[in-house]
């Protein structure tokens, strides 16, 4: 377990919402509610993932928390330098560099400054590639939204479940499942169940 997740219960993990500690809803739960409990086994089949299974889909939760830090902390650590040296860049230009009078300099710096700025722009564009890339974290995150909509059947159909719950939003970009490398990161996890755990 991560240090992040230390000091959590037994059945608890971190929301996304103003990092909240949430409590696990039970998969006996969500099964009551026959819809849900067919929309978990569908996806069972197609995501290779039990939805009902407490400690696999909290251990599943408290990755997806870690996975949405680090997709913060990757856009952060560039992203931040980037809009810096972007609107540096800009500034200088609006209010000294335009207004020099050899056009030679003005070229150059308007040069200097593009280069800055596409290697910025390129660790930038690394860093977000390498994270929303990554196809492992990719079928966590289809597993985690899967998870989220069978949830959201239950709430429908009657269980007691709290709005927003597990409190991760929708996925629009990153989140598609990949079996041929869900298949490659069981192989290669010494003594590890379904679900990866050790």
């Amino acid at each position: 377990m991560t240090d992040e997740n230390q000091g959590l219960g037994p059945r608890e993990f971190i929301g996304r919402r103003g990092g909240d500690v949430v409590t696990l809803v039970g998969g006996s739960v969500i099964a009551a509610v026959p819809e849900a409990k067919r929309a978990a086994e569908e996806a069972r089949r197609e995501l290779r993932f039990d939805f009902l299974d407490d400690q696999a889909v909290l251990d599943l939760l408290r990755r997806r928390h870690l996975d949405e830090e680090g997709m913060f902390k990757a856009g952060f650590v560039h992203g931040v330098p980037l809009a810096l040296v972007g609107l540096g860049v800009v500034l200088y230009w609006a209010g000294v560099a335009q207004y020099w009078e050899a056009a030679t300099h003005r070229n150059s710096y308007l040069a200097i400054s593009a280069a800055v700025v596409v290697i910025q722009l390129f660790f930038f564009v690394r860093s977000a590639m390498s994270h929303w890339g990554d196809p492992v974290k990719q079928n966590l995150r289809a597993r985690a939204a899967r998870y989220r909509q069978i949830a959201h059947i239950a709430r429908r159909g009657g269980a007691d479940i709290p709005a927003h719950y597990p409190h991760y939003g929708p996925y629009p970009f990153a989140a598609t499942f990949r079996p041929e490398v869900d298949d490659r990161e069981q192989s290669e996890s010494k003594g590890a169940d379904d679900h990866g755990h050790r």
